[in-house]
């Protein structure tokens, strides 16, 4: 019976030249039939930390993505942003990109991620809110004569000028920023049968905003021609001061005067103090 049995490799003899030929870009195939090496293992073993020639290496077809990929992360992309751009699975990003150094992100990029990561919770906030509101609004109605002469009268004592012990001054002046609430006023004013010939308009506004375009637009609102309206009070630009009220949307007040209204004054204030005892009465 024949003897089958084969020497062991001698590896210190081999590993060499196995080397040597791996170097030279020879294949597995090749280095294994000049070493008489035949098995794969051994061979292997032999080879360890050797890569192959570039010629032996089989094309992958992720290799374009894993190049974009890093290119990505290089630019600071997120693993998400990555997987959305590539159409590729997150665990092959992070095996490609996992040796590259997180990337710090901007204070904008963080910025947007907030507002990202919060919109769906703004959205449905915003939804109750109107939703609140438009309830609310349906709630009110037509207003009567009466409800409409109470909420003038404690319109005007909240916003409109009135007459201090330290200063006697019996005047009928308005002065506010809020479109809805001038109509409101002088539709109570019109209610108290003041006619429009006694009314007096200017415009009160910052000397940095667009002044030309705010007084068209009160003189819109109360339906005058720009040129009646008085002098515009224009205040001065304080740059230390940050103001919020600023831009398109920003059109001063619209001061709204009464003339010979002395009378009218003295009926406003004991109105007024007609409400306050009305309020304090028991129930």
């Amino acid at each position: 019976m024949p003897n089958t049995h084969r020497e062991p490799p001698d590896y210190e003899a081999l590993r060499p030249q196995a080397v040597a030929l791996r170097r030279a870009g020879l294949s597995r195939r090749q280095i294994r039939d000049r070493l008489h090496v035949h098995n794969d293992a051994t061979l292997t073993r032999l080879l360890e930390g050797e890569p192959p020639p570039e010629w032996t290496r089989r094309p992958n077809a992720k290799d374009d993505l894993r190049e974009k990929a890093r290119e990505l992360r290089i630019a600071g992309r997120t693993y998400d942003e990555i997987v959305a751009e590539l159409g590729v699975a997150k665990s092959s990003v992070s095996l490609w990109v996992r040796d590259l150094p997180k990337p710090r992100r901007s204070p904008e990029a963080m910025h947007q991620m907030r507002e990202a990561r919060w919109a769906p919770y703004r959205e449905a906030r915003d939804r109750r809110i109107e939703q609140t509101k438009a309830e609310a609004t349906s709630q009110i109605g037509d207003l009567t004569e009466r409800e409409l002469f109470l909420i003038g009268v404690g319109l005007y004592w909240s916003e409109g000028s009135k007459s201090k012990p330290h200063r006697r001054s019996e005047r009928v002046i308005f002065i506010n920023s809020d479109p809805d609430m001038i109509e409101v006023y002088l539709a109570w004013l019109a209610l108290l049968g003041v006619e429009r010939e006694h009314l007096r308009f200017a415009v009160m506004i910052h000397e940095s905003a667009d002044v030309a375009a705010s007084e068209r637009y009160w003189a819109d609102l109360v339906g005058i021609d720009v040129s009646t309206l008085c002098k515009t009070t224009l205040k001065k630009h304080n740059p230390k001061t940050v103001r919020k009220n600023v831009g398109d949307g920003y059109h001063g007040c619209l001061v709204v005067r009464v003339l010979q209204c002395a009378d009218l004054y003295r009926r406003i204030e004991g109105w007024w103090y007609g409400i306050v005892l009305g309020a304090k009465r028991p129930a």
